[in-house]
């Protein structure tokens, strides 16, 4: 699970008992202090759409270590790892699913976007194996529900399966979308 702007490692965790018991659940912390209010975040916004460059690579980087680090040290099916994003989350989320596509099975991407334009090589003619779950409210404050389209859009010229949602909804993740999200990754758990 990877938290949003101004939170923490602890945000998401109460979402955690909706999902299947047979899942390990690990919530990393943005590594930078959020300066106003408080939390965390994975990296400056100029626009939104785009990250800047030094946090945002710096952010990628240790995410990547702390997701080979999980690998290495807990019991996880290296063939079932699945990201869940919120907001910032999701950015981070779909920078490791695109940039080493070869460690994640899938991604619950809830109210962010794809990082375009940044340091990553992003691999999408390598995605085969790959859900996407892609859900944002219609009524988005933060990041407008273009930038969600806008990601539908790269994703349809990839080669990875996608669900995409809508909500009337803000920046959240609603109760709709949470069961839509449990239902996914119920999916992806029955399929060997």
């Amino acid at each position: 699970m990877l938290h949003g702007r101004g939170a923490d490692e602890e945000d998401l965790l109460g979402l955690s008992h909706e999902y299947d018991s047979r899942l390990m659940i690990l919530s990393a912390r943005a590594p930078h202090p959020f300066p106003f209010g408080g939390g965390y975040t994975w990296y400056d916004v100029g626009e939104v759409g785009t990250p800047e460059p030094a946090t945002f690579r710096d952010s990628c980087e240790r995410l990547s270590r702390f997701v080979d680090d999980a690998l290495a040290h807990y019991p996880i099916d290296p063939a079932r790892l699945y990201l869940l994003g919120f907001s910032m989350g999701t950015v981070m989320s779909f920078a490791l699913s695109l940039s080493r596509p070869q460690l994640v099975r899938g991604v619950i991407a809830n109210s962010g976007y794809v990082p375009e334009g940044t340091h990553l090589r992003l691999q999408w003619r390598d995605l085969a194996h790959m859900d996407y779950f892609i859900a944002h409210g219609t009524q988005d404050p933060v990041i407008p529900v273009d930038c969600a389209r806008r990601s539908r859009e790269l994703f349809r010229q990839s080669n990875a399966t996608v669900t995409y949602k809508e909500y009337p909804m803000g920046h959240q993740i609603g109760e709709e979308s949470l069961a839509d999200s449990v239902a996914f990754l119920d999916r992806m758990l029955a399929t060997p």
